[in-house]
């Protein structure tokens, strides 16, 4: 590092999403003194903490002459108080860039390369311009099944790990794509009541109205630190936590966020991010769901078995015993597409209420029945029937609630109070049902940020359905929102429900 300057330390409220950005005032004489650019990395140091940033420049009175300010993480992960002085220098690019070079050429990356690179990441040292070129590379070049390997292993390494004393540790996931599709916490709830040891932690929503982690969040806290985690799947055998908050392979939340900004979903990063969250979380047996259909990531069921193959093949090389099943993802699953409708309908299968949804009930009681299967819980043919009667007995029910419990139970909250009905413009039968643009209507009316927003279905396909009746009502928590919502369906409604 070369001599730098001492600047005061100051807290800018910018969310950078998790990349380190430093800011300088333009009429500050200290970028010119030490040559800095905008977009220059600068390194940052106090207290024997050191980060590296990358530089911005605002105009106006934001920052004081003789200061640098910082993004909301970027201050959280130096750790030294606002007002604080710290040292300002410039940094030298990361040496891994040359690897990242090698890989915009085509040229294949061995073990020590990912594992540079993704230190680099993790330690903020990539700009947002240089992760995306990362991920482009890595879609339009692809990796093979090795370098898909190393990237899994060098993201494990560089994150926090979930280690429990167990030989079996059972998990569950789908790859997306589906909206409603909220089958963790059933089959979380009838595992762990039938024995298993089945800590479960999930993401929140990148491109859904709702991920598992925003949908259980309205039934109970899933911000858990590993110790809490610990302690309550030891009384309860599970747990539904959010996996953010034990930092399991942050670079691939990191990469997540470029993949969302791009629209990109590479298979091998996909493949990658999921082998090692559920490596990271201590899993050894897992049952892997890939939902088929338009509008899912496995479009075609050619797409789900290349898939479902090479998730078998690195999972078994990670040491996991894990089994793919291909699903039905033509449709959404359930009534419920956004938090709080999605938690209504779990409770509703939990407590066996005749008006639960059938499709997520049966779905459930499927994947849970695979995987006590595949645990030796229960006997080849006979996991459904097992979990069948987990649930029916209500023991799902009684472990689900004193995990919520544990947890610290949240009440689901309040439904958006502006709706709009969309009904039936004449009899028919439904055929299909475009999970895309259902899946939109719900964001736009506010889900997953505001979870009492979102769709309700009320009909699925090859229901028949009169003039006049209910196909669909949008919640949402404002006017604007429900207005924007609307919109986009009567713009894309020809596509988005066909009757015959």
């Amino acid at each position: 590092m070369v001599d730098g300057m001492k600047l005061r330390l100051k807290r800018i409220g910018i969310d950078t999403h998790r990349e380190n950005v430093a800011f300088l005032a333009r009429d500050d004489l200290t970028g010119r003194s030490l040559g800095l650019h905008p977009m220059d990395r600068v390194e940052i140091s106090a207290n024997a903490r050191r980060l590296v940033a990358v530089l911005n420049i605002v105009e106006g009175n934001v920052l004081p002459v003789g200061a640098i300010g910082l993004s909301t993480e970027a201050f959280d992960k130096l750790g030294v108080a606002d007002g604080s002085l710290v040292d300002v220098a410039p940094a030298e690019a990361p040496e891994s860039l040359d690897l990242l070079h090698n890989k915009l050429a085509g040229q294949p990356l061995n073990s020590n390369d990912f594992e540079r690179i993704v230190d680099d990441i993790v330690q903020g040292r990539y700009s947002k311009v240089e992760l995306t070129a990362f991920v482009v590379s890595a879609t339009i070049n692809g990796l093979n099944n090795d370098e898909t390997m190393w990237l899994t292993e060098a993201m494990i390494k560089d994150g926090d790990q979930l280690k429990f004393d167990s030989a079996i540790v059972a998990d569950k996931h789908s790859i997306g794509g589906v909206p409603g599709n909220r089958t963790t916490p059933i089959i979380t709830s009838i595992a762990a009541a039938a024995g298993l040891l089945i800590p479960k932690t999930s993401s929140r929503s990148v491109t859904s109205p709702a991920g598992t982690a925003d949908t259980v969040e309205t039934l109970m806290n899933v911000e858990l630190q590993a110790e809490r985690i610990y302690d309550i799947v030891k009384k309860e055998n599970g747990c539904l936590a959010w996996g953010g908050a034990v930092n399991l392979a942050p670079a691939d939340d990191m990469i997540i966020q470029i993949e969302h900004a791009l629209n990109i979903d590479a298979q091998s990063l996909m493949i990658s991010s999921i082998l090692a969250k559920k490596k990271a979380a201590g899993a050894t047996h897992v049952i892997l769901d890939i939902p088929v259909g338009h509008g899912t990531k496995a479009e075609t069921t050619e797409i789900g078995r290349s898939l479902k193959e090479r998730f078998q093949n690195l999972g078994l090389r990670l040491g996991l015993n894990i089994r793919v099943l291909l699903t039905d993802g033509s449709q959404p699953i359930g009534n419920g597409i956004g938090p709080a409708l999605e938690a209504m309908d779990v409770i509703k299968v939990l407590t066996n209420d005749p008006n639960a949804p059938m499709d997520l009930r049966e779905k459930s009681l499927y994947l849970a029945g695979e995987l006590l299967e595949l645990t030796a819980k229960s006997i080849q043919g006979q996991g459904r029937s097992t979990a069948q009667q987990i649930l029916a007995s209500g023991k799902a029910l009684e472990k689900f609630g004193r995990i919520r419990t544990l947890q610290g139970r949240h009440e689901i909250p309040a439904l958006g109070s502006h709706t709009k009905d969309v009904l039936a413009e004449r009899n028919g039968q439904l055929r299909t049902i475009d999970n895309r643009i259902v899946s939109r209507v719900a964001q736009l009316a506010g889900a997953p940020h505001n979870p009492g927003a979102g769709v309700y279905l009320a009909k699925h396909v090859n229901d028949v359905v009169d003039k006049g009746q209910l196909l669909l009502r949008i919640f949402a928590e404002s006017d604007e929102s429900l207005t924007f919502a609307a919109r986009y369906w009567v713009e894309n409604s020809r596509a988005a429900i066909v009757m015959s």
